[in-house]
């Protein structure tokens, strides 16, 4: 069940805005009372309002004029807007707002890409060593932790075929690269931080009128990102045409294999231009290893470099402790937990006439008073990367599945994380029993879940 069909029933008004990406039945379908943003597709082009849809159709919808739209600061618009109605109607409400960025494609004002340019221009070397320095001075990472080394390239046959690829397969040093291509790897990088910052101002917006109605001290704010940094798909980045692109379906956003796209390098005028509706781009495996700073791998493994992220959340009638770090081990599927108790909703037995399982994500209320947390098990699997964490112990392993079970190559690596949080020492040798007994649950956790066997 969605977040919206669950708490629809208990009073809530439902609004979502931005993007959907889990198909159809689409977001009227399952629960939302009103929708804006795009229901197919991984992104769209920032630039273009054809991309976006209103649903449930006819009803009101704000118009920009030429040069004015902006996915982010359109999807706020609306957001405020849904919030408004739910105030009229005198109903608590739940708002699911999914910001297309700062997903690839990149795009951003250009004063706000310019604005990045000389931080960037310093190079991920530097300042993967100074993200580092920060977070030992923060606590979030051990004083005595060493700068990991750059990371692999994600896809050697696409670095092969654009010519990035490098002799020990990882990313390059900054220095190693031509002052073009740096100009053109500085302006993605710009672009990404800039995307940042704008949601960054409309998330504030949405925060002053909370504050402004009396609303926010008494509204639970879940702020998170749904994976780690994309490494797609090697150091240089991938562009696409933009052409391709127009005249979309409302709602119908770029859903398009990147695996094959190709590299640009952008100079002169196209450089400056990076970021607007004519260019639609990534930015590469080595500015997604600095932003994952430390931690090792991307998006799509299941090492701590895709599944880890932080979350950022502020409550103050609900949460006593502010500004405090909490170390709680939370899933995703946590989030329906606590929004059911939060909201003195009920999660049903059944729906639609079926019988429905249980919820298995716990509630993040104790967390939020920062009791002790509890023992548990959690299990992976995205695109044949898998893993299972038992309290520390963490077994990983990359392209491990068959259609029936694991690879008999399978490479499993074992961490201690409570001693190596960011995965830089495989202790798997050391301890073959707890790797059997951890694999052993994992296929149990697969075919329990239908992980296994695959369709």
């Amino acid at each position: 069940m969605t977040l919206a069909e669950v708490l629809r029933p208990a009073g809530y008004a439902t609004m979502a805005c931005g993007k959907w990406h889990v198909n159809k039945p689409g977001p009227i379908e399952r629960g939302f009372d009103e929708f804006y943003g795009f229901v197919q597709g991984y992104g769209v082009n920032s630039w273009d309002s054809q991309m976006m849809i209103r649903l449930p159709q006819g009803r009101p919808q704000r118009s920009y004029a030429a040069g004015e739209f902006y996915a982010t600061t359109a999807i706020t618009d609306h957001a405020l807007d849904f919030i408004s109605t739910a105030r009229q109607q005198r109903k608590p409400w739940l708002l699911y707002l999914a910001y297309q960025a700062p997903h690839f494609p990149l795009q951003a004002p250009a004063r706000n890409v310019d604005s990045y340019i000389a931080t960037y221009e310093r190079g991920w070397d530097v300042l993967r060593a100074e993200r580092l320095e920060r977070m030992k001075k923060l606590g979030l990472a051990p004083a005595n932790q060493p700068l990991p080394p750059r990371s692999p390239i994600d896809n050697v046959e696409a670095a092969k075929r654009i010519g990035s690829m490098t002799g020990d397969g990882c990313n390059p040093p900054w220095d190693s690269l031509d002052a073009k291509r740096r100009a053109d790897l500085v302006r993605r990088m710009a672009a990404y931080a800039a995307m940042v910052e704008v949601m960054d101002a409309n998330i504030g917006r949405l925060v002053a009128s909370l504050r402004e109605q009396g609303e926010l001290d008494n509204t639970l704010i879940l702020f998170l990102s749904d994976n780690g940094a994309c490494a797609e798909w090697e150091s240089f980045g991938f562009d696409l045409d933009p052409q391709k692109f127009r005249n979309s379906r409302p709602g119908q956003g770029i859903d398009v294999n990147t695996l094959a796209a190709t590299n640009a390098l952008h100079e002169g005028a196209a450089l400056a231009a990076m970021g607007n509706a004519e260019t639609l781009f990534s930015y590469g495996s080595a500015w997604a290893n600095l932003c994952n700073t430390p931690l090792r791998l991307y998006k799509h493994f299941t090492h701590e470099g895709g599944i880890r992220t932080p979350m950022v959340v502020h409550w103050p009638a609900g949460i006593a402790g502010k500004g405090e770090w909490r170390q709680h081990v939370v899933h995703i599927m946590d989030i329906m937990a606590t929004c059911v108790e939060a909201a003195a909703a009920k999660y049903p037995g059944a729906f639609a006439g079926h019988d429905i399982l249980p919820m298995r994500g716990r509630s993040l209320l104790p967390a939020f008073r920062n009791e002790p947390e509890k023992p548990r098990t959690l299990v992976f699997e995205h695109e044949d990367n898998v893993a299972i964490r038992e309290g520390n112990w963490k077994l990983v392993a990359q392209k491990a599945l068959t259609r029936d079970g694991l690879q008999g190559d399978a490479q499993w690596e074992l961490y201690n994380l409570a001693d190596d949080p960011f995965e830089q020492h495989n202790v798997a040798a050391e301890k073959p029993e707890l790797v059997a007994r951890l694999s052993r649950k994992f296929l149990e956790e697969a075919r329990r879940t239908n992980v296994l066997p695959k369709p």
